[in-house]
């Protein structure tokens, strides 16, 4: 997993994983932080949204390689300790499937305890 910065300020965790070596399909993945979420006493799931078919319903671009993409949205809810605490939240997932390869992301979290977990529930789709 490595730690990249997209469009030069939101830091964003990213892993890919080559379909050659895994046998898990892209609602697997779903499904394995849908049980995450759940099993979590302060995650809460809000949806997950299809955003390769609604964005193929706008017939809006989409980049080439890519047959899927889910986001499994939730919330840390633990607390709100500061009106703006509330902008920084839900987190999600993105998980983008192409022909070779799934490539997961999230954005950096402000709390540790957060990027931790969301980063051990992403590394454990390894085995």
């Amino acid at each position: 997993m490595k730690k990249i910065i997209a469009k030069e300020i939101y830091p964003v965790y990213q892993l890919e994983i080559e379909k050659s070596n895994f046998n898990k399909s892209m609602w697997d993945i779903v499904n394995h932080y849908l049980k995450k979420i759940e099993e979590d006493p302060v995650a809460e799931l809000i949806w997950v949204f299809d955003h390769y078919t609604h964005t193929k319903k706008l017939n809006w671009p989409i980049v080439d390689g890519v047959v899927d993409a889910k986001m499994v949205v939730f919330c840390f809810g633990s607390k709100i300790s500061s009106i703006v605490s509330l902008a920084l939240k839900p987190r999600s997932f993105g998980i983008v499937e192409t022909e070779d390869k799934f490539i997961i992301e999230f954005m950096e979290a402000p709390s540790e305890i957060a990027v931790k977990k969301m980063t051990n529930w992403t590394k454990e789709l390894l085995g």
